[in-house]
């Protein structure tokens, strides 16, 4: 898959669930590099090895870098993904030593979940827009508790 395809919903959802299990290992793994390497290093060598992959899999799985041209007729804001990536990274690989495995994860969640509401709300970066209602405003509110729950000991 690159990403251009639609893919059954019911296996869209198994694969994100699968996913993020393996972002649930990524930050305490990151955490044990980064006690080894330092924060930025183990980042950056969690990025290196990612770069690796995905080189692999484009080659194999995409058609290779053919479409990588087309990077200079995109807004640049679309070309901060690898940043965002970066800045959570450096602080999930810390914050873990603080928060656990658990806690990194809910704290991830609700983040993520909070900006995309928004983000729903407003359209931003090209997605279909979807107001907020009292149903997903209540879904945060209810994370946020959960967030409450697993970081408060």
């Amino acid at each position: 898959m690159d990403g251009g395809e639609v893919v059954d919903r019911g296996l869209a959802v198994g694969l994100t669930a699968f996913a993020g299990g393996l972002i649930a290992m990524q930050a305490p793994i990151n955490g044990r590099l980064g006690s080894a390497t330092g924060g930025v290093q183990a980042a950056l060598f969690s990025f290196l090895v990612g770069g690796a992959a995905l080189a692999v899999f484009a080659l194999v799985f995409a058609g290779g870098f053919s479409g990588l041209g087309e990077v200079r007729s995109v807004p640049t804001t679309y070309l901060l993904g690898g940043f965002c990536g970066a800045i959570y990274v450096v602080t999930a690989l810390t914050a873990v030593k603080t928060l656990g495995a658990g806690g990194v994860t809910v704290a991830t969640i609700a983040g993520q979940l909070t900006l995309s509401i928004l983000i729903d709300q407003f359209g931003w970066f090209g997605v279909e827009k979807n107001p907020i209602s009292a149903t997903r405003l209540l879904g945060v509110l209810v994370l946020a508790l959960g967030v409450w729950l697993v970081v408060r000991d």
